[in-house]
């Protein structure tokens, strides 16, 4: 199992549910295609688990 994920913001919050908006800017994320590293805990999985339909995934 990966000590850290990196989540990816692959498609536009501009029409998503405003508790998915405030999910990806939790994680960090600002624009399409911005990446950042985070922690694989449960905390993180939950969050991607919300949004898997904005954020694309990756063990690092």
């Amino acid at each position: 199992m990966a000590d850290k994920v990196k989540v990816t913001l692959v498609k536009s919050t501009i029409g998503a549910v405003p508790k998915n908006r405030k999910i990806v800017e939790a994680l960090g994320l600002r624009k399409i295609g911005h990446s950042v590293d985070l922690p694989n805990n449960a905390a993180t999985k939950g969050m991607v688990q919300k949004v898997q339909h904005l954020v694309k995934v990756e063990e690092i």
